[in-house]
């Protein structure tokens, strides 16, 4: 990669942090009542100065600690050989209309697991942000899990893993053992949020059926985005995980 390349890579790395950081401002302040309405908290009447205050901290935290974290992954992708940010000389096809496809069916998957999981174990259907927060929601998990989750985690872990497997290369191998890891991180990241959704106070209170969907549900999402992140960089997984986000949480309430 050239240096003009690395340049490229790293200004793409810079747009989606200044678009997540937008999200992350508006949601705490425009969409600050939709997302307490989510989670069953008392809606407030006005914005008051202190929440554009946290809102500005919090978009400014965004910059610095996914940012450190963005570096890092791309760092540990250009020592594994992998694209980084995306694979040089792709096209839109590559890093638009295949994310784009699979994170439609990535979707539907999402849609017929939860119908799946709800018929054998009596459960609630899981809750949705409505429109138009649940676009921004898409977008931010979209940015920034991927970010944390394929960028940083799962290259620190293929990473370490190839420093033992390298000798019989296996580079290969270490980073699908990553990306399995990295998976089940991103399904207990997502468990805070459940516990707060269905008022519990720790995931022994919740459904074990329920607990189990989670991690089925968003392991499906991370395998795939891990899965394009180490072909085509982390634009491909940015754009799997924001349609599949699109289907699950805007489409289907919809119908």
């Amino acid at each position: 990669m050239s240096e003009i390349e690395r340049r490229h890579q790293l200004l793409v790395l810079g747009i989606f942090l200044a678009i997540y950081a937008r999200l992350v401002f508006l949601t705490y302040t425009i969409f600050r009542g939709a997302m307490l309405e989510m989670a069953g908290c008392a809606l407030p009447t006005t914005t008051s100065p202190d929440d554009w205050v946290f809102a500005l901290i919090s978009a400014a935290f965004v910059v610095v600690i996914y940012g450190l974290a963005g570096l890092a992954g791309f760092w540990f992708a250009r020592k594994l050989g992998r694209p980084g940010i995306y694979r040089v000389g792709a096209g839109w096809k590559e890093l638009f209309w295949l994310p784009l496809l699979i994170g439609v069916v990535v979707g539907v998957l999402l849609v017929l697991g939860d119908r799946l999981f709800m018929w054998a174990g009596d459960l609630p259907p899981l809750p949705h942000p409505g429109l138009p927060f649940s676009l921004v929601a898409s977008a931010s998990a979209g940015i920034g899990e991927e970010i944390i989750f394929r960028g940083f985690v799962m290259g620190l872990w293929a990473f370490l893993l190839n420093l033992v497997l390298r000798r019989w290369r296996m580079t290969h191998l270490a980073l699908w053992i990553a990306n399995i890891i990295a998976a089940l991180a991103f399904a207990a990241g997502h468990l805070p949020t459940v516990l707060v959704l269905y008022g519990a106070s720790s995931p022994a209170e919740l459904p074990g059926l329920l607990v189990a969907e989670i991690f089925v549900l968003n392991a499906i999402v991370s395998l795939a985005a891990g899965w394009r992140y180490m072909t085509s960089g982390l634009v491909a997984a940015i754009g799997i995980h924001f349609w599949a986000d699109i289907v699950w949480h805007v489409i289907w309430p919809l119908v």
